[in-house]
């Protein structure tokens, strides 16, 4: 039987990278000229390689040992500075005010917000983007509701934070346009 890790090295072992989340990639002129970034729950990285090549430096935490060697692979390939690290984000959350931006995406673990809050110093930043029970028929998302997000949840899981972008289409309008079945999040912690 395999184990969480084995899936996820599995997944990982032949993906393509995709595109940085639309949360950061669509707001990457919020982030800071310098400053400390983490990608957490990486997967390949594309958040921390985006925001590595902004200058600043990013560490990227994942459960996937292949999704951290990938990722490292591809940064020297690039030539930019990201520490990649296997980590169990749950049980191990980072640290009270250690990071200047955190990003998140595709990722929900509810318990962990804040832990998120705490780890962003005065005027840090979080991105976060991950799936919503609204989604238009045959779209792809998880199916375990543990893993996606109610209407304006997300609101409420950041409520601390000083709102600069949010988005949530759900099932409004065109459905074949827009962004579908996730929501977004930029927020500033005071």
């Amino acid at each position: 039987m395999s184990t969480r890790v084995d899936l996820w090295n599995s997944r990982y072992a032949d993906a393509e990278r995709g595109a940085a989340a639309w949360a950061l990639r669509e707001h990457v002129h919020l982030l800071p000229a310098v400053g400390d970034a983490l990608d957490l729950a990486c997967g390949l990285g594309a958040n921390a390689l985006l925001m590595a090549e902004h200058g600043l430096r990013v560490q990227a935490w994942d459960f996937s040992p292949v999704a951290i060697e990938r990722l490292g692979e591809e940064a020297g390939r690039r030539g930019l500075a990201v520490h990649g690290e296997v980590r169990d984000v749950v049980a191990a959350p980072p640290a009270p005010a250690s990071f200047d931006v955190i990003v998140v995406s595709h990722f929900l673990e509810r318990g962990l917000f804040p832990h998120l809050i705490d780890a962003l110093r005065p005027g840090g930043l979080l991105f976060y983007q991950t799936f919503t029970t609204e989604r238009p028929e045959g779209g792809s998302t998880p199916s375990n509701p543990a893993f996606l997000l109610k209407p304006c949840e997300l609101l409420e899981l950041c409520r601390p934070l000083r709102l600069l972008v949010y988005r949530e289409d759900g099932l409004f309008g065109d459905l074949g346009q827009g962004l579908r079945a996730v929501a977004a999040l930029v927020g500033a912690k005071p």
